[in-house]
This record gives structure tokens, sequence and C-alpha cells, in this order.
């Protein structure tokens, strides 16, 4: 732990001295992004150091609240009470999440199995590329993409109103929804009996991934705020598009695959039960009811 202590407070040290340096005429925007992919190549280096890509794990909660603290604080003027949700909201899901990965970090000498099959599967593509683009830089932009609404909701002029009250509340469900997966798939595993079994009960029931929901909706909602900060910044859609492209895309197949190589019955689950958003109703308009139990 101390090396990753030690590597990021270099890095937050590299994105200041950027941010220090920047021209006047930079946007804060353009010097967040800056300091951001510098923060990232001193993480990366690390890692290469190390041989550990997964030094770079806990970066995607970590920034974020950085990044939001310098923004509100040039941002001047801003509804003080959007202002102070908006940043506690994205500090409380930056501190539980880093510390849902601190409490399975087992140390250097362990590699995330994404990262190996990565290794393993790449091909000629020399593996310091893979892991520059693929693993830090790429999900560096992703969650740069989802904070560009923070920037209007810290900045933006209009009043706190109702479309802040339900961005307030799709943020703060969303944190709630991540937590309680979070909870409950770890007490999941820690048992032996459940080895090779189905997690479907709980916030699981309903949804393959309620994690990856939740992690989504975060950034939807954080958008819900820049909207109702400033509406003609509606085009930072892009984040939380980005963000669901992502999970879409890389994650959920990612982690469907391995579950239908390592769990009986995942098949049958991956029919019965929604990647993300659950089924209300079956197909004939019946309700529908998961199976409760924890396997098929």
């Amino acid at each position: 732990m101390v090396v990753v202590l030690g590597t990021y407070l270099l890095a937050l040290g590299s994105a200041w001295v950027v941010i220090v340096a920047a021209p006047p005429s930079w946007h804060p925007l353009l010097a967040a992004f800056v300091a951001d992919v510098v923060a990232t190549l001193v993480v990366f280096a690390v890692s290469m150091a190390f041989d550990n890509a997964s030094l770079y794990d806990p970066y995607w909660s970590v920034a974020p609240p950085v990044v939001a603290a310098w923004w509100v604080v040039v941002a001047g003027s801003g509804d003080a009470v959007r202002q102070v949700l908006v940043v506690g909201l994205i500090t409380v899901w930056a501190v539980r999440l880093t510390g849902n990965w601190a409490y399975g970090w087992m140390g250097l000498h362990k590699v995330d199995w994404r990262y190996d099959q990565l290794r393993v599967t790449r091909g000629r593509v020399p593996w310091w590329l893979v892991n520059l683009g693929g693993i830090q830089l790429m999900p560096t932009v992703v969650v740069y993409l989802g904070l560009l609404s923070v920037w209007p909701a810290l900045a933006g002029s209009r009043p706190f109103g109702v479309l802040d009250v339900i961005a307030t509340l799709v943020t703060a469900g969303a944190i709630a929804l991540e937590a309680a997966a979070d909870v409950q798939l770890h007490r999941f595993a820690a048992a032996a009996t459940n080895r090779g079994r189905i997690l479907a009960t709980g916030v699981w029931r309903r949804t393959r991934h309620p994690n990856y929901l939740g992690e989504i909706a975060l950034w939807w909602g954080l958008w819900l705020f820049g909207l109702a900060a400033a509406p003609s910044w509606w085009w930072t859609v892009v984040g939380p598009v980005a963000m669901v492209v992502l999970f879409k895309a890389a994650s959920i197949p990612l982690m469907d695959r391995r579950s239908l190589e390592r769990r009986s019955g995942y098949a049958d689950h991956m029919r019965e039960v929604p990647a993300l958003l659950p089924r209300l109703r079956g197909p004939h308009g019946q309700l529908t009811t998961p199976n409760a139990t924890e396997h098929h």
C-alpha cells in the first residue's frame, strides 16, 4: 500500500505542477484534462516499473473529487447548494468506491485477472501500449468525459430547482445501489459454499450487474446537475453515454464470459435476468419473478 500511496501522491503533485504552469488562457476544462493525462502517465510509469497494471485501478475514483474540488475553487459564483451537493456526492462516491478497491487489494504480487487475460490475448501489440492505451488512458478519458457536466454544475448560475432535486435523488440512489451491490457480493464471495454459484439475491436478483448499473446511474445524475445549472451544456451528455458504451461493450461482456466459464447455469441466468435495467414485465405482460436462490 505504501507504493500505491506514494504513486498517487506523485501523480497529484505532477498534476498540480501542470495546473500552476498552465497558461492563463487555458479554460479549466483544458487544464484539468492535461493534468489528468499527466497524472495517468505517472501512474502508468510506476505500474510498468512494478509490472502491475492494477496500480491504476483506484484512479477511476481518486481523480474525480480532486478535479471537482479544484473546479469549485476556480468556478467563482455558482449556486452554493448545488456546489455542496455535487462535490459532496462525488466525494462520498469516491471514498466508498476507493475503499471497496482497498478492501480487495492484495498487494503488488496480485494483478487483476482481466489484465492477465489482455497480456495473453494482445497478439503482437506491445504490452506497454496495451497497458497505457487500453487499461489506463482510455478509462481516464471516459471518466473525464463523465466529469464534463460537473463544470457547468459548479459554475452555472441558475438557482437550485426541481431538476436538481431529481439529480440528487438519482446520484444518491446510484451510490446506494452500487454500495449495496458490492457489500452483497463480498458477503456472497466470502462463503466457501458459494464457490461456482450465481449470486441472484438482493439487488442482484433483477439485474446481473447492479454495481455497473449504479456506476452508470451516478454519471447520469451528475449530468442532470449540469443540465439544471446550465441547459446550454446539454452536450456533456457525451459523458454518461460514453459510460454506457464502456460497460455495455467491454465490462459486461467480459464479466459474463468469465461467469459462463466458471458458473454452471449462467447461460440460463443470462436469459432470465437482464444485464442492467430490471425487466418489470415478461414478454406476455406478466410480472417477472426471477429466481431468488443463489444459484441455478
